[in-house]
């Protein structure tokens, strides 16, 4: 990514080493966001194929995978602020577990397999009122590539979050979506002079294949 001269005085767009021991974290690549008629459909599936090749490379590696869901109660009384400003959300409330063919069940293409844990949250971030951060450290996580949508939403939170636990934040450009172009790039542009770094399918892939 690149950044104006204002970065080059204050220190912003800085670069962080990927470690040794990283996790891969797939975030709400739901049918609502990639399924004909979703309720947040985007723009394109290349997100959800480049998902899948993330995936595929840290199965191959043998690197901890994480996936997200969201489930909210019924009348989304556990969604607080977040339920009530976006109105979409009402679509992940229910009774039970979470319908696989409905719209937060999982895309075929990044289904977990036995085995793989699956973090449910009600917030933006992956790390907010959930026992990722406990269960990355106690893995001895020390980086997180995180995937999937939105990239202004959940996956920007989800970075800041990695990092004020003490993990490096790599973010997948590619293997994230949103709802238009301009926010996706403008939200990358930002993670990366601030918190996170920025690299494409074929960079990650090779670091999580290298591990």
């Amino acid at each position: 990514m690149t950044h104006d001269a204002g970065h080059d005085r204050s220190g912003w767009g800085g670069a962080l080493t990927p470690g040794p021991s990283p996790a891969l974290v797939v975030i709400d690549v739901v049918r609502a966001y990639f399924d004909d008629g979703g309720v947040f459909q985007l723009p394109s599936t290349a997100a959800l194929d480049a998902a899948a090749e993330l995936l595929a490379a840290a199965r191959t590696a043998g690197v901890p995978v994480v996936h997200t869901a969201v489930r909210y109660a019924p009348d989304g009384a556990d969604g607080g602020v977040f339920f009530r400003k976006v109105a979409g959300l009402a679509a992940f409330a229910g009774e039970g577990p979470i319908d696989p063919d409905g719209p937060g069940g999982f895309r075929p293409e990044t289904a977990p397999l036995p085995g793989e844990l699956v973090i449910t949250k009600q917030m933006p971030s992956a790390f907010f009122g959930t026992s990722l951060a406990g269960t990355l450290t106690a893995r001895g996580v020390d980086t997180v590539v995180l995937c999937g949508v939105s990239t202004s939403g959940c996956v920007r939170a989800s970075a800041v979050d990695a990092m004020s636990h003490g993990f490096i934040p790599v973010v997948v450009a590619d293997a994230c979506g949103d709802r238009s172009p301009t926010i996706h790039e403008a939200n990358l542009a930002d993670l990366a002079a601030k918190y996170a770094e920025v690299v494409d399918t074929v960079t990650a892939v090779a670091y999580l294949s290298a591990r």
